[in-house]
């Protein structure tokens, strides 16, 4: 069981990094990403361009933490946290916006939603059982330096 909840963690956060991670596009082809995430067009600004460009790089760095803690169990909490709250401040700014506004937005909208929800799950799901069983937190590992086997002459 614990190894079936195990693989569901790793997914869910492989797939909610990858998700979160495709503003990044909007560094090589803005218009395409900026139309599909929020529904608007470049801005003819070159500032408020190259904030979007950035946005995305630090969305691509928030997924890659999301994907890596999908295989190191031990930086869980701080990835998932990390990203509920940036997801929650989104959701704080657009909700602030008319609804005219944020319409273009609302697949990101409903995606930073669900991923709060599914983010707060794994938070408390590593919480709860904390460095035990299959998910390599288990004193073995992190004393032999993750090899899965107990250090020597300890």
């Amino acid at each position: 069981m614990a190894l079936t909840i195990e693989r569901v963690v790793r997914v869910i956060l492989v797939i909610l990094g990858v998700v979160t991670a495709l503003p990044v596009l909007a560094l090589v082809s803005p218009g395409r990403a900026l139309d599909f995430s929020y529904g608007i067009s470049p801005p003819s600004d070159p500032m408020a361009l190259a904030l979007l460009q950035h946005r995305g790089i630090l969305q691509a760095a928030l997924g890659a933490a999301l994907i890596w803690a999908a295989f190191q169990p031990a930086v869980r909490v701080p990835a998932a946290v990390t990203a509920i709250v940036t997801k929650s401040v989104f959701l704080g700014l657009m909700a602030t916006l008319p609804a005219t506004v944020r319409a273009g937005a609302t697949p990101g909208i409903l995606f930073d939603i669900g991923a709060i929800v599914l983010l707060a799950a794994v938070t408390l799901h590593r919480t709860l059982t904390g460095s035990r069983g299959q998910d390599g937190g288990s004193p073995a590992r992190l004393s032999s330096g993750g090899r899965g086997r107990p250090a020597a002459g300890r």
